[in-house]
């Protein structure tokens, strides 16, 4: 696939990465030379300095001759004219960008992105999705990841696990036989925080150990339990910025009548002031996060959850940790930096949040062949959890589960038919149209996709 990326920046490196790294013929374009010279030193694409939009900038990339433009520039209008131009004149198929302003994105605008307007196939929001993924993590206290799929019927969790988790050195059959009507599958395993792996059945888990758990949506509470988080929802909750995500949050907890006592945390006296005219229910409070008597004056020490949200990633951390200090029963932290997540754990921080990694997940949905319906990105792209459509001339269709012979590396961890949720065993046997959720370390998603792929018989 001929792929040509505008923005050199974390989301343009990491989806060069990514598709680079699949042998893709990767085009990147950028205004900073600076950017371009390390994306160039770093992975195996093409580089171009000039602007994303200029259509002499697209020739030069080889837009005539792309499969798909990825506009994830730092403004939405150049994204957007970039998908305009390369349609207009390079005839571009597949055109993805990133759009932040929800003024763009209100519904009563919605035909704005239509073929006859301005050309976009795909339109990703950060704010939004991460917001969502916020959500997600506070429906499901104790888990470090949680992502749904299949019609949100079900949910992928990471699951860190302590000295008190009651499976610790079992084995996973045995699991099986301990909970027999429980409807999950363990599909992952991190162990020392860089070694991922899709355990055997005579595999144990070790404390320390991260384990990733497809499950029904509701087996997502049970399955904590079992593995030694018994935390309650959160009812009391601090959030440290009132930005474009932070407002999401709030006005989403206030719309979708949770019970919650929510209180947000802003710095500019202005936006505060902004938010607290939009929410109804919701305490806004105007200081520094990091001041130890706001945060007390907020209540923290009592709080279930401080969720820090700031454009900053250290001042995240820093809340996160005085929360935890002052008393906070748990906390989240939004992080850009891609290195920071693998010691925010030693300092107290039991979930993290990156905007990267979620649009990364969102893009590589729409740039993954074959039925793709879903992606989720884990451990910085160590694996991903997909889901996907099987066809007719499936491979997977018509034969057991232990009759497929998977590589090492794949996982089946449900089967979605119909309305349905199915969790796997030995003798289940996938149907067409069926959609399955696979976890499959990074070197195994190429198989992936050729599963689920139309093959030339089909026609």
């Amino acid at each position: 696939m001929r792929v040509v990326i505008c923005g050199a920046g974390q989301v343009g490196f990491g989806i060069a990465e990514r598709l680079s790294a699949e042998e893709n013929d990767v085009s990147v374009i950028d205004t900073s030379h600076e950017l371009i010279q390390a994306i160039r030193d770093s992975v195996d694409v093409r580089g171009f300095i000039g602007h994303g939009a200029h259509p002499d900038v697209l020739s030069q990339a080889g837009a005539d001759q792309a499969d798909m433009i990825i506009a994830v520039t730092l403004y939405d209008e150049v994204n957007m004219i970039a998908c305009q131009v390369a349609h207009s004149l390079f005839n571009v198929p597949t055109k993805i960008a990133r759009i932040r302003s929800q003024s763009y994105l209100a519904p009563h605008w919605a035909d704005l992105f239509s073929s006859n307007h301005l050309p976009i196939d795909v339109i990703i929001s950060p704010e939004v999705e991460v917001g969502e993924l916020v959500l997600r993590r506070l429906e499901a206290p104790g888990a470090v990841d949680a992502v749904r799929f299949a019609d949100d019927e079900v949910v992928t969790i990471g699951i860190d696990l302590a000295e008190n988790c009651p499976v610790i050195d079992t084995p996973l059959a045995q699991l099986t036989e301990l909970f027999p009507d429980l409807q999950a599958v363990v599909v992952g395993v991190l162990r020392e925080g860089r070694l991922l792996f899709v355990p055997r059945s005579s595999d144990a888990m070790l404390v320390g150990d991260r384990v990733y758990v497809v499950c029904k949506v509701d087996q997502v509470r049970r399955t904590l339990g079992i593995f030694g988080h018994e935390e309650q929802e959160a009812h009391r909750v601090v959030i440290a910025g009132g930005g474009n995500i932070g407002l999401y949050v709030a006005e989403a907890l206030e719309a979708r009548g949770s019970r919650a006592k929510v209180k947000i945390i802003e710095a500019s006296r202005d936006r505060a002031i902004e938010i607290a005219d939009r929410l109804k229910r919701t305490v806004v409070l105007h200081g520094d996060a990091l001041d130890q008597e706001l945060l007390q004056e907020a209540d923290v020490q009592d709080a279930d959850t401080l969720v820090s949200l700031t454009n900053d990633d250290e001042v995240n951390i820093l809340a996160c940790v005085m929360a935890k200090r002052l008393g906070a029963a748990s906390n989240m932290a939004l992080i850009n930096n891609r290195s920071y997540p693998a010691f925010a754990g030693t300092l107290g921080i039991d979930a993290t949040v990156s905007p990267r990694s979620v649009t990364i997940s969102k893009i590589l949905q729409h740039v993954r062949r074959g039925r793709i319906r879903g992606v989720h990105t884990i451990e910085n792209g160590l694996a991903e959890v997909i889901e996907a459509e099987a066809l007719e001339t499936s491979p997977l269709v018509g034969k057991a589960l232990r009759d497929l012979d998977l590589p090492d590396g794949i996982r089946i961890g449900a089967i979605y038919r119909g309305t349905n949720v199915i969790m796997p065993n030995g003798a289940t046997e996938i149907a067409a149209k069926d959609r399955v959720i696979i976890f499959a370390v990074a070197e195994r998603v190429r198989q992936v996709e050729q599963m689920f792929r139309v093959s030339l018989e089909f026609f």
